[in-house]
């Protein structure tokens, strides 16, 4: 009997497709094309993997042909297609943002009114003008969407924004930021029950690789009388590891930090009184 398989789409070229191979990696799985620029092979897990642009990933999900994906938020809420969201990733991170020309003040959402704007994201930009009752002018443009305002086309574009430098060049600047968007995993909302046992197996790859990203295990040395203090700083899952040093009165803490809060940990940590603090980054961490 044939065992079974999920086929994976994924963006076949960019940021999105680099990390998306980086997940699979941490996750155990490698993958090959074998000249292949439609599909590869994945090892260490029953993966068929389709190289697909992310704009057509939504389909291929929704229509069964791939049984999960992995892509932009923004992708799933533009083609509004019958799909899962089962994962934020918590790469590829970007805006969607509303940019006019850098010499033309911006007076807030009611600038729009009767503006012309281009987009290659018709669907969302419509949702927010109907959101604020806002009658403006869409201009749907499939590439280079920033020079619309500059060749007289559109007053405003609505696009995606990571760093602000292809805004820069063609003299426009970021005045309304609609939706953040990031790398999801998306599904078939009718998986059979082997494949969602496939799905639950990958899901627990993933969290243990998202979750150690997301936390440093830290060790560090401490005075006797300065334990509970220091305790009360690092309660780490559950509670931080003591090991007593060989020299008498000191012990050394072992415990997972979260990285949002390990600067200020850190310097708490510090001023009461651990000394030789040594930070390691967690591969993975699972709970």
């Amino acid at each position: 009997m044939k065992s079974e398989k999920l086929t994976l789409a994924i963006q076949k070229s960019g940021r999105l497709s680099e990390g998306t191979i980086e997940l699979l990696k941490l996750c155990g799985i490698k993958v090959s094309n074998g000249g292949n620029h439609l599909k590869a092979l994945a090892e260490g897990f029953p993966l068929e993997i389709l190289l697909l642009r992310d704009d057509d990933i939504p389909q291929y999900v929704s229509d069964g042909v791939a049984d999960i994906g992995i892509l932009g938020m923004n992708e799933v809420l533009e083609k509004k297609k019958e799909i899962t969201v089962v994962k934020n990733l918590g790469f590829s991170k970007c805006k969607l943002s509303i940019a006019i020309p850098r010499e033309i003040a911006y007076t807030g959402r009611n600038f729009l009114e009767g503006k012309r704007i281009a987009t290659s994201y018709p669907v969302i930009l419509e949702d927010f003008l109907k959101e604020n009752s806002i009658n403006a002018e869409i201009h749907t443009i499939s590439g280079s969407v920033e020079i619309a305002p500059g060749i007289g086309m559109a007053d405003a574009i609505f696009e995606i924004v990571s760093s602000g430098g292809t805004l820069l060049s063609n003299g426009l600047k970021e005045v309304e930021v609609i939706m953040k968007s990031e790398a999801v995993l998306v599904s078939n909302p009718s998986l059979s029950t082997e494949k969602q046992k496939l799905l639950n197996k990958l899901l627990f790859r993933i969290e243990a690789v998202i979750k150690a990203k997301r936390n440093k295990y830290i060790l560090l040395n401490a005075p006797e009388e300065k334990l509970d203090e220091i305790m009360s700083l690092i309660p780490g899952m559950k509670s931080p590891t003591i090991l007593p040093l060989a020299q008498k009165g000191w012990f050394s803490l072992h415990s997972v930090i979260s990285e949002d809060d390990f600067w200020n940990v850190i310097d708490n940590l510090k001023c009461a009184g651990a000394e030789g603090i040594l930070v390691v980054p967690i591969e993975k961490m699972v709970l």
